[in-house]
């Protein structure tokens, strides 16, 4: 009966002109994850603080034409909170309190350097034989796309490691025995290397690539393990359109020397060049739909904002004012005023978690907008670090998507849920 009565005082009060906060509170997942010293929000509705000392510790005020909705929560036992209208209980939510977390966000321009699991295959290649223009690798169902990871049972690691077996099996007649890597599924073929007419070299009728470079943005750096992330979405190679399948890489600084102004239609894009000097500072372990992950064997600075600062989980995120940090002269890194036009609260990974939109006349007038090169640049919102900026729309340079930090910070391979949880209190 209390509940019923309490859920006709929700309908009361949506009646009364708070339709907007009332539909929130009730779309209020069944448990609600927060920060140990953090007040945050749930759905963008509950401002929650989990160390008030009262029992009374989940209470949202939500003002409306001067007038005020009280919604109070209770703690029902270890771990449970009961939200209450004018004291009738009408929702009751789990809660699950994290430790503390925070990371130095970045903003500055790298260099990316990435090495190929084997050698990929990037195109197919007609070479003029007796018998006319054939492709071998063609001939053997070898795919645009494709790595080769071993010759003969010899791990291939680089383009020159491929020349020799050419050669010999040109000779002897014999069949290349090739492993290939065709989206993580192994593929077994033989392959016949022909004879060219114009130069007399054996040849398998495949372009092929070892290596890859460009430039990005830095996302975070987490001094504990030393782990950061950056760019915010998967490097694809130029030619294949696919997903490059890293086995190792390094970053390095880098300097962007001119901006080509993004305009509907044309996407803009940052210019740069890696520091004369050329020095590694951290590696590549992965490279995913979240960004390139590694390690850092040195501290960097942005020069901004250089101390650790708290991170927002994605059901925190809120429309409204934010700032993003990146460089568009040199390697100085700035603050620039951004929009979060929308939000989702994801409860599982996702790539495309926030529309953000570029307020600030100063970056409009320099870039237009969003450009190449600035992905990974950390989306900062009431002082925590709530994701990284991804793509740009490419008939509204202005805008774009952001993916949020959570999900980076777990491909990543740091646990920010903490493997000793604590129950509200």
């Amino acid at each position: 009966m209390r509940k019923l009565v309490g859920v006709l005082l929700l309908v009361l009060v949506m009646s009364l002109g708070f339709v907007k906060e009332v539909q929130e509170y009730v779309k209020m997942p069944k448990t609600v994850t927060v920060f140990q010293s953090q007040t945050m929000s749930v759905d963008n509705s509950l401002p929650v603080n989990v160390n008030q000392p009262s029992e009374e510790a989940f209470t949202v005020q939500k003002n409306n034409d001067g007038k005020t909705l009280d919604i109070h929560g209770k703690q029902a036992g270890e771990g449970e909170v009961v939200f209450d209208l004018a004291g009738f209980p009408v929702k009751k939510a789990g809660v699950k309190v994290l430790p503390d977390f925070k990371v130095i966000p970045g903003g500055q321009s790298i260099g990316v350097k990435l090495n190929t699991l084997g050698v990929l295959v990037v195109g197919h290649h007609q070479i003029d034989t007796t018998d006319g223009k054939k492709s071998p690798g063609e001939l053997a169902g070898v795919e645009i796309g494709d790595i080769i990871t071993h010759i003969n049972g010899k791990k291939i690691e680089q383009m020159s490691d491929v020349t020799p077996f050419i050669q010999k099996a040109g000779k002897t007649g014999e069949p290349l025995d090739l492993v290939l890597n065709r989206e993580q599924v192994e593929v077994k073929t033989k392959l016949y290397p022909l004879k060219d007419e114009h130069d007399h070299s054996y040849r398998i009728g495949l372009y092929i690539r070892d290596s890859a470079a460009g430039i990005g943005t830095m996302t975070f750096y987490d001094p504990k393990s030393k782990k950061y992330g950056a760019l915010g979405h998967v490097i694809s190679d130029m030619d294949t359109k696919k997903p490059i399948v890293v086995d190792n890489g390094q970053i390095v600084r880098s300097t962007v020397t001119s901006i080509e102004k993004g305009s509907n239609g044309n996407p803009g894009e940052k210019l740069a060049r890696f520091s004369s000097d050329r020095q590694v500072i951290g590696n590549i372990t992965r490279n995913s739909p979240f960004g390139i992950f590694g390690e850092l064997n040195q501290g960097i600075n942005n020069g901004v904002m250089d101390k650790a600062m708290p991170i927002a989980l994605s059901n925190e995120v809120k429309e409204g004012p934010a700032k993003i940090l990146t460089v568009v002269d040199q390697d100085k890194v700035e603050e620039f005023e951004v929009e979060v036009v929308s939000s989702v609260p994801q409860k599982f990974p996702a790539t495309k978690g926030m529309v953000i939109k570029i307020t600030d006349q100063r970056l409009l007038d320099k870039t237009g907008g969003i450009v190449q090169g600035m992905s990974g640049s950390p989306i900062i919102q009431n002082g925590k670090v709530i994701g990284a900026v991804t793509h740009v729309f490419v008939n509204d340079p202005t805008s774009g998507y952001g993916v949020h930090i959570e999900w980076m910070l777990n491909e990543a391979g740091i646990d920010i849920y903490g493997s000793q949880e604590q129950k509200a209190s």
